[in-house]
């Protein structure tokens, strides 16, 4: 049913969606994600807020 987009039906709906919400909020849209990308990556290789990861503060207080 479906079939793989080729370069033009990628353009036109690049273009739609540049009409609908507007190059400034496309490029705030893109920001905000990119730093809920981040803290999901933090949050899974276990830093804190220093960016320091656990295991290597836990080691280094023994």
């Amino acid at each position: 049913m479906f079939r793989q987009l080729g370069p033009t039906e990628l353009l036109i709906i690049l273009g739609i969606i540049i009409l609908l919400f507007g190059v400034g909020r496309l490029s705030k849209i893109g920001s905000e994600l990119g730093q809920g990308i981040r803290a999901f990556r933090k949050g899974v290789k276990g830093e804190d807020e220093s960016g320091e990861a656990k295991d290597q503060k836990d080691q280094s207080a023994d």
